[in-house]
């Protein structure tokens, strides 16, 4: 028998209300700050947090409900503490805008007093970002608070000078710079929310299916099917969701069973669709919350990093269509007609019409010259219009109200997140520390580019994992940003490199959370998916490497038309070789010195002087030329009959 959970008694219909009202005042807040104006940022932050803090505890325990049944002394203990959360995050939040207030008016500096209600908004935040985010997030924020108040007793670059209750709380809590209501803060609030809301409106306004529809129906013809409609898919979906999780969960439950179907491995289908749904955090358009940050931190405009996403992206998701081919071709998988109605109907064209419009109008309102968040809130409000066009929408209006909530509810989750991560922010800053560790590696690289990104992409995998994209690409941005750019990478190169890091971190193993989430879908071996994963993204730990030394793929810097043709050229045949030597298969099975041979080709490819790249592409094209070769006196009467 499957456990229910249990039903909602009085209690639980009031959290849930005072959630959907805190929703509601988010979305509210977010639409009015992108469309018509700033809000006063005190009360904007003030405000932000506090909302959260009631959808946070709400949704805790809604969590908790679904987990466990609890008796009704362990349940009133559970209810009490929640109040006493409550209680003591508001008045936290509250006394921020009573200190800034303060500050605004006069000369103020924080007293003693003013550190506990500080203290206890971050054990209430960072007990928060446990429920909702796991250990490793609260793991984070934790290290940034026990780190300033006792990191003076560490040894060597860890030690600092100290810092007192009120220096800590000035520090992590009364700061518009750093800390929880800092810098970060700010463009969450004011960038990024009004896209979360927008992305979970254009799937719930009938985008997804029709999306679904239309990469069936695109790669009907391939050896793949289904496994290439999902990574099609996948990268759309990344569009509305924003989420790793969520993309992989969204299409995977219809694309798995496909993928399964066509004659594909359980791992190999949940590694697919996982590997697809992570890298709609890279592909442009919208791509994910990650970029909208991106664009405000590095200061070039959000258009810029779109432009200079789209190259690499391609390259991730060509390597995914090879990895796929490859695989299909090692089973024996032969094209077959598709076990799903496929036609294109009028309301598949209609719906088409809802994703299409929304995305163009993000990318005339940017070329208009439009700020991001502007940018945003039109592509809302065209949504909005359009959405009548839908039939399901006309039967259910309501559905459009409960994707606006449920936008802000995924909003309101990730402050709880961006919370952890202003403290780890306000820790680095105070201390040093960042400027330390990049020390630390610069000393380690010695004069080698090569191998201080590859000390870089060490630590950022292991920064980055188990975390959700934007955290992830956050911490490691915080600690190696400061290393990478000291090699003389730019700062959109450096931003770019620790970016893909932090994607790739949701398919490392053993915390590879999108490979997690798609193995009860294929009932797969969650840490076999896991490693399977991990093959097929291989690429994407490549292509960082890429545009390091060859920044004219990002086409923004550095630009010209003769390099970037023949390194784009030449990293596509590097990927080429690169999967098929993975999976030791291309047109018949590979031997192991073919392998070998096809790996270091793949690199060697890359390299930048042509005296090794232009005998190493030889070397490849020879390699290819004995497979098909080979693969042709197999299939021929006199080699079968050998």
């Amino acid at each position: 028998m499957t456990e229910r959970t249990p039903a909602p008694g009085g209690v639980e219909r009031i959290f849930g209300l005072a959630s959907a009202t805190a929703c509601a005042l988010l979305a509210a807040i977010a639409l009015y700050s992108a469309g018509y104006g700033l809000i006063d940022p005190k009360f904007h932050r003030a405000a932000g947090f506090a909302l959260a803090l009631v959808v946070g505890i709400a949704a805790s325990r809604q969590l908790r409900r679904k987990r466990s049944a609890r008796g009704r002394s362990h349940a009133a203990a559970l209810l009490a503490l929640d109040l006493v959360m409550l209680v003591a995050g508001l008045w936290s939040v509250w006394s921020f805008h009573s200190v800034q207030t303060q500050m605004e008016e006069a000369l103020y500096d924080v007293t003693t007093a003013d550190a506990w209600p500080a203290l206890a908004g971050l054990a209430v935040f960072l007990e928060l970002c446990r429920r909702l985010w796991g250990w490793g997030l609260f793991g984070v924020g934790a290290f940034g608070v026990l780190y300033l108040l006792f990191g003076q007793d560490l040894p060597g670059i860890l030690g600092h000078t100290g810092f007192s209750l009120k220096e800590v709380a000035e520090a992590l809590w009364y700061n518009t710079n750093k800390g929880v209501f800092g810098s970060i803060t700010n463009i969450v609030l004011n960038t990024v929310f009004i896209f979360i809301i927008f992305g979970v409106l254009l799937e719930g306004t009938g985008a997804g299916d029709t999306l679904l529809k239309f990469a069936f129906r695109a790669t009907r013809r391939t050896r793949g099917g289904p496994a290439h409609a999902a990574i099609l898919a996948s990268s759309l979906f990344g569009t509305m969701s924003g989420s790793t999780v969520a993309n992989t969960v969204g299409t995977g439950t219809f694309t798995i069973p496909m993928i399964k179907k066509r004659g594909f491995s359980p791992a190999f289908a949940a590694g697919i669709e996982a590997t697809a749904s992570s890298g709609g955090q890279i592909m442009p358009p919208i791509m994910g919350a990650a970029a909208l940050v991106m664009a405000d931190l590095t200061g070039v405009g959000y258009l810029t990093v779109i432009v200079a996403a789209l190259v690499p992206a391609l390259f991730y998701y060509f390597s995914l269509v090879a990895a796929v081919t490859v695989e299909a071709r090692r089973q024996g998988i032969e094209i077959q007609p598709l076990s799903i109605d496929d036609r294109i109907t009028t309301v598949d064209l209609v719906n088409s019409v809802l994703f299409i419009a929304p995305i163009l109008t993000v990318i005339g309102s940017l070329v208009a010259g439009f700020s991001t968040s502007a940018a945003g809130f039109h592509a809302v409000v065209v949504l909005l219009v359009l959405s009548v066009l839908n039939p399901r929408v006309r039967e259910d209006p309501l559905r459009v109200w409960r994707s606006l909530l449920g936008g802000a509810k995924s909003g309101a989750s990730l402050m709880i997140a961006i919370a952890a991560i202003g403290i780890l922010v306000g820790a680095l800053d105070s201390t040093g520390l960042g400027l330390k560790l990049a020390q630390v590696i610069s000393s380690l690289r010695g004069d080698s580019l090569f191998s201080a990104l590859l000390v870089a992409m060490a630590g950022a995998l292991v920064l980055g994992m188990g975390m959700p994209t934007l955290p992830a690409y956050l911490i490691i941005i915080l600690v190696m940003g400061p290393a990478i750019q000291e090699l003389g990478v730019s700062m959109l190169t450096a931003h770019m490199f620790v970016f893909y890091y932090g994607v790739a971190s949701s398919l490392t193993p053993p915390v590879a959370i999108a490979a997690y989430a798609a193995a009860p879908i294929a009932q797969a071996n969650p840490l076999t998916t896991a490693f399977m994963a991990f093959r097929l993204g291989m690429a994407k730990f490549i292509i960082p490497f890429v545009f390091a030394f060859y920044p004219t793929i990002l086409i923004v810097e550095e630009f010209s038309l003769g390099p970037f043709l023949w390194i784009v050229a030449r990293t596509c045949f590097c990927i080429w070789l690169f999967s098929t030597a993975l999976s030791g298969f291309d047109r018949r099975r590979l031997t192991l010195p073919e392998i070998i041979l096809r790996f270091a080709a793949a690199f060697a490819v890359l390299a930048i002087s042509p005296v090794i790249h232009l005998p190493a592409i030889a070397l490849g094209l020879a390699l290819i030329a004995v497979d098909i070769l080979a693969a042709r006196a197999a299939a021929s009467p006199s080699g079968e009959g050998k």
